[in-house]
């Protein structure tokens, strides 16, 4: 008897747990909102980019992504309010402080974040791409005589004021905390938290630093349909800077704000060198105010410029590359500044109670802005959409804003363009330091020589000796330092 042999047969590629049609309860869920592109390519997968694609379309939700493309797409071409000046009431002009203000400011801002009213959030999503690297921007050093990174910079002005904070207190020896929410993205995340605990956090404590990531948006096609990045994924990009609002609200970090006792939020971007956090005289004239929503601005600063949106109306932001261009050349003839000068340089201050009124508002209305991009997909380069929200949007539904000027020597100096662009470079910013804190040391009697011209250098002040040039006389008065160099403990 010939026994007969009988080769099991392999299954095919594209069989797999799913079978050869794609999972119906999935697949109807995508045509209730005209998703069902997203698996054009299902026979052509096998087992694992299969699973890949489903685990990737179940992480997304759907009605969600669903209104805020409808809304988004509906909203172009709508017709844009009137737009009308800040009114010089709005706005607390440098020129228009006392130093009894700034005196009375400082101190209720250091009173309540001495008892814990204040958190602070950091945006901090962004790959310093433009400056040569793929590490989150917050890594980046700008060559200081300390070398010291944003992100340690940063922290050490957030340990300067917590002490400072601390001496303000009748009790001594009470200790202060400022809670510290850091936005990373996909792209930051990681590296972000371990840059952090390779660096012990700077002196701070571990558990008064929380990291959340922003969220992603599908990008679409002009008609609202998922662009696949490869057969088996969707294309996304991050929601924005403004995303940080979607995510306080869902990591359920406003609630874990209101549980510590925090009534006011700090926000600002990690790449602005000079950026005071926690500024106790912002604070506290954002309390004098009572105002739901502050910013501090500078003016003509070619970004993003605050107006009011019809006359009496709110507060808003208009992108300055969307301005008519007479509007940008307008002068107020009782100032002499532009009449729309007040730019936003995303330095901003909110309460608390406005952050859980807005992050529902935004939700509702799901308005985003569209972006046209060439956006990588499974046929090369395609024409699309990125839908994003930006962090000045809430303005819009602020019933209260005050605008606060500074002086962009003192507090803004921005990066976000390589060393050999016109503006905005490590080597502007750094100068930019070490300029103003040379006048610190100077005005606190110290003496500076330099082997170079001093336009061209300075010093640096490390942040856990002053926060803003105060209590300096007893570490610089008739002494002489040597620039560039670091003036520390």
């Amino acid at each position: 008897m010939t026994e007969m042999v009988v080769a099991a047969r392999a299954p095919a590629p594209a069989a797999g747990r799913w079978g050869a049609a794609p999972p119906q309860e999935l697949l109807e869920r995508l045509k209730d909102y005209g998703q069902e592109g997203a698996f054009a390519f299902w026979d052509e997968l096998g087992p694992e980019e299969r699973d890949h694609l489903i685990r990737d379309i179940e992480s997304l939700d759907l009605p969600r992504i669903d209104r805020i493309v409808r809304c988004s797409l509906k909203s172009q071409g709508a017709p844009v309010p009137t737009i009308e000046p800040v009114p010089e009431s709005s706005v607390a002009t440098v020129d228009d402080r006392t130093p009894e203000d700034k005196e009375r400011w400082w101190r209720r801002g250091l009173k309540a974040i001495s008892e814990g009213k204040l958190a602070v959030v950091l945006l901090a999503g962004g790959q310093g791409t433009r400056l040569g690297s793929s590490d989150p921007k917050g890594c980046f050093s700008i060559g200081l005589p300390s070398r010291k990174s944003l992100f340690q910079l940063q922290a050490e002005r957030i340990l300067c004021i917590q002490k400072l904070a601390a001496q303000c207190t009748d009790a001594s020896g009470s200790t202060v905390q400022i809670h510290w929410y850091i936005m990373t993205s996909p792209f930051t995340d990681e590296a972000t938290r371990k840059f952090f605990e390779t660096h012990r956090y700077f002196g701070l404590e571990p558990s008064q630093v929380t990291f959340f990531q922003q969220g992603t948006v599908p990008c679409v096609s002009p008609d609202g349909r998922f662009i696949m990045e490869t057969p088996y994924k969707v294309a996304k990009a991050p929601d924005g800077n403004g995303g940080v609002y979607a995510a306080l609200k869902s990591k359920r970090l406003l609630d874990d704000m209101a549980a510590k006792g925090v009534k006011y939020v700090d926000c600002y971007g990690v790449d602005n060198v000079l950026v005071r956090v926690a500024d106790p005289t912002f604070l506290g004239y954002f309390i004098d105010k009572g105002v739901s929503a502050a910013a501090k601005a500078y003016p003509q600063e070619k970004v993003g410029v605050f107006v009011q949106r019809g006359r009496g109306g709110p507060l808003s932001v208009v992108e300055y590359s969307e301005m008519d261009a007479a509007m940008t050349t307008e002068i107020n003839q009782t100032t002499g500044r532009l009449r729309y000068c007040w730019s936003n340089v995303c330095l901003h201050m909110f309460t608390l109670d406005f952050l859980n009124q807005v992050t529902n508002s935004l939700e509702k209305d799901s308005i985003y802005h569209l972006a046209e991009k060439r956006i990588p997909s499974v046929h090369g380069y395609t024409s699309g959409l990125k839908l994003e929200q930006f962090i000045f949007d809430v303005f819009n539904y602020s019933p209260s804003t005050a605008l606060f000027e500074v002086l962009r020597e003192e507090e803004f100096a921005p990066v976000k363009n390589a060393n050999g662009a016109t503006y905005d470079t490590p080597d502007s910013a750094r100068l930019m330091l070490l300029r103003l804190h040379s006048r610190w040391v100077v005005a606190a009697g110290g003496f500076l020589t330099h082997s170079v011209p001093l336009y061209m250098t300075g010093v640096e002040v490390s942040p856990l000796c002053s926060y803003a040039g105060e209590n300096l006389e007893a570490v610089c008065q008739g002494r002489t330092f040597h620039a560039p160099s670091e003036i520390s403990f």
